[in-house]
């Protein structure tokens, strides 16, 4: 069994806790993430598994969109419990403490995603291999991560800096720190600094909501940005038929597969 203990959800546990109301900004963001199911209809009457589901933002989404049913699982009990909150007006969806490395579930899903998770594991394919043997013959698996197109800056500076130092700090510490960078690019981009599309996108959201986004860069033990090719390659042996990568608003990726 892998050691999920040098992943971080007790970390992503103290900010979901944090910042755990659903927010405008986080259904624009699912819409972003999902386009291929979402556009086309893809969720209504699906039964649905949202491994790493933070605090219900994409179970909620799915719902939103005429899922019908759903599981989402996650390890730390904050962000459990946040989750059971959010998505409370949706009894058929149900929240369980499970590790995307261990999901005992096999060909029952319609589709199974994991959005934002696979970047902080240290055995991404392994989860791949996860969800893929959770979705039913048909279903789709789908998931999003960093890319490193355009975060060059991020992968060789920030991120060697975060794995130094942020990583190993106290989080109310981090949390506090966080604000330098927040200002810095908050200013940035109110000048005009919005090289690529996720930036403009930044740009709209809420001071708050851009803090979380920058703590949460901050705070992992584990962090990996993929290219194109190497996101690809964490579907090669899954059996996933017709995979494809999608560029996110020019800085991450969402892959989706079908299992035969």
């Amino acid at each position: 069994m892998v050691d999920t203990t040098k992943g971080s959800p007790d970390r992503f546990g103290y900010t979901w806790d944090r910042f755990a109301t659903l927010t405008p900004e986080q259904e624009l963001q699912f819409e972003y993430w999902t386009k291929s199911i979402t556009s086309v209809d893809g969720w209504r009457g699906k039964h649905f598994l949202d491994a790493g589901c933070g605090t219900g933002r994409n179970a909620y989404g799915a719902m939103k969109h005429g899922a019908a049913s759903g599981v989402a699982s996650d390890l730390d009990d904050r962000t459990l419990e946040r989750a059971r909150r959010n998505l409370a007006d949706f009894p058929t969806v149900a929240i369980r403490h499970e590790s995307i490395y261990d999901l005992p579930y096999e060909n029952e899903f319609d589709i199974s995603i994991s959005i934002g998770v696979l970047q902080h594991l240290e055995h991404p394919k392994k989860a791949v291999a996860e969800l893929t043997k959770a979705t039913k013959p048909g279903g789709r698996v789908l998931i999003w991560v960093y890319g490193y197109e355009n975060l060059e800056f991020y992968a060789n500076v920030i991120s060697p800096l975060r794995n130094a130092l942020f990583s190993r700090l106290p989080l109310g510490l981090v949390r506090t720190l966080a604000l330098v960078p927040t200002a810095m690019l908050w200013l940035m981009m109110k000048l005009g600094f919005k090289p690529f599309q996720y930036l403009r996108v930044l740009s709209t959201f809420p001071f708050r909501h851009v803090h979380h986004i920058v703590f949460g860069q901050m705070l992992p033990r584990t962090v990996h940005y993929f290219t194109k090719a190497e996101v690809l390659a964490l579907f090669d042996g899954s059996g996933l038929r017709d995979v494809e990568a999608h560029w996110v608003n020019e800085c991450s990726w969402t892959v989706t597969g079908t299992k035969p």
